[in-house]
């Protein structure tokens, strides 16, 4: 089976069309992975080429030729490769010259340069062993093309009210409308606020219908507070004041957000019963990390404001609170920042994650993957290994800030309490295809301050880790248990 990085292809992929031609062996790597992988390389058998050498040809009247090093990875159905990434990006090719796609697969990082122009990625296999790392990604999966982390948060609620959601979308147009130049800029914004407005009214009936009975209260409240707001905010565009656009939009936003929350009633399903008893967050926690920035006079600390979906991810949103709580991260210093990722959590010692003092032995967490369209996430499985190419996630890699955790590169099931923030948005294809999804358990966004993220180093320390709101969505903390 090969799946194809061409976003027309995936369908001739998949029925085995191609080949890969390649030319003028790199036969000093091939030794030396011989001599250093014997097992996995053995001489006479594989070979690896430098990927510009090489030639694609994915199906009828379709040749790609690569020009520049992407990283890309050969994967042989039954068994897996990877190519180490010296100076170069190589392509492993098995036997002959010409390979046939029908027995790989191609695995690319966020280089999808060869079509889109997006820049190269590679990940060594040189790597610290004892730091979990994030593998060669793979499948092309689709995604929403949106970015904002608190729009991101609003539309992953489990909630369906066509009514709050006609005013939300004019309200974040906002933020396109302010990227026009000039005074048209406030004439669309007048646009977006009169649309807004007009939604609010029209549908506050079906709004207020829809929130949950234990939080009706409180909904009505906010929405006394959006209703006062978007005046507020059209008085803001009467009288031309721009720069009070943006923060009064955010103000009504999450209000919007705090109204679909209380449209929320319980926790939606059932936890498969083997992870029943870990820690869970049954719904939102917001979490405050402050991190003590060296060797920067501009910065010296910053307080990432963090919210964890628990509804979407809620045993890897639970483990984390659980381990905030514990203390676990005060005073863990920044342990990668490449300029990909921000990256945490592997403690002092031989131990790669949490040793649970109850056990003694490390505290694992399946990989967690709500997609779209389902009722309970996926369990223990990539979307890859589940055969669903392209479905979408709930929690999409899109914006800078995506929370997720890391994990050992060949198994999906194996963390437990490293953490990696995502420092720029994912690339996507033409056709929104994201190449992050569904390979990482997703269950937060950096909601404010999130630019600073690219200012953090390695050797920063994180002073504190505080849960701000929503610890009372937290069912069988361990960390009561361990007093």
């Amino acid at each position: 089976m090969a799946y194809l990085f061409s976003y027309e292809a995936h369908g001739q992929a998949r029925g085995g069309y191609g080949d890969v031609i390649c030319d003028k062996q790199d036969k000093a790597v091939t030794e030396h992975m011989a001599r250093s992988h014997p097992n996995d390389y053995p001489p006479g058998r594989d070979r690896l080429f430098p990927l510009k050498e090489c030639m694609f040809n994915t199906g009828p009247g379709v040749r790609l030729v690569a020009l520049g090093a992407l990283w890309l990875v050969f994967y042989k159905t039954g068994y897996k490769k990877t190519a180490i990434k010296l100076d170069r990006s190589y392509v492993i090719c098995e036997r002959d010259r010409l390979f046939p796609l029908k027995e790989c697969a191609i695995s690319i990082a966020l280089a999808v340069g060869l079509i889109t122009g997006a820049p190269t990625l590679g990940w060594s296999s040189y790597a610290n062993a004892a730091t979990q790392a994030l593998p060669d990604l793979s499948v092309l999966i689709s995604g929403p093309p949106i970015k904002d982390p608190g729009a991101l948060l609003r539309y992953a609620l489990p909630v369906d009210n066509k009514a709050i959601r006609e005013v939300q979308k004019p309200l974040e147009d906002i933020t396109d409308s302010l990227k026009i130049a000039g005074v048209k800029a406030l004439d669309s914004v007048e646009r977006n606020v009169r649309q807004a407005s007009r939604a609010f009214k029209q549908g506050k009936s079906l709004i207020v219908s829809g929130l949950a009975e234990s939080k009706k209260d409180h909904g009505i409240e906010l929405l006394g507070k959006l209703e006062a707001g978007m005046d507020e905010l059209q008085q803001i565009v009467e009288d031309r004041k721009r720069d009070a656009v943006a923060s009064k939009q955010k103000e009504l936003l999450n209000y919007v957000g705090g109204v679909e929350e209380d449209m929320v009633d319980g926790f939606p399903y059932e936890v498969p019963e083997e992870y029943q008893n870990m820690p869970l967050l049954k719904g939102r926690a917001t979490v405050d990390m402050k991190v003590k920035v060296k060797d920067n006079p501009s910065l010296d600390e910053c307080v990432f404001r963090i919210v964890l979906d628990g509804y979407n991810a809620p045993v890897t949103a639970g483990n984390f609170v659980d381990l905030v709580e514990r203390h676990f991260y005060d005073g863990m210093e920044i342990q990668r920042a490449d300029g990909f990722v921000v990256q945490t959590g592997d403690p002092e010692g031989p131990a790669e994650g949490f040793i649970d003092p109850s056990t003694g032995k490390t505290r694992t967490i399946p990989l967690e993957i709500m997609a779209m369209g389902e009722k309970a996430p996926f369990y223990g499985a990539t979307l890859e290994e589940l055969g669903l190419y392209k479905a979408q996630t709930k929690l999409p890699f899109n914006a800078f800030g995506t929370m997720a955790m890391a994990r050992d590169e060949f198994d999906d099931n194996s963390a437990s309490s490293q953490v990696f923030w995502l420092l720029k948005e994912s690339e996507l294809t033409p056709s929104n295809a994201n190449i992050l999804d569904g390979r990482y358990s997703v269950f937060g966004y950096v909601t404010e301050n999130e630019d600073f993220l690219a200012d953090v180093k390695v050797g920063d320390v994180i002073e504190s880790i505080q849960v701000v709101s929503g610890l009372d969505n937290l069912a069988n903390p361990s960390y009561k248990i361990a007093g």
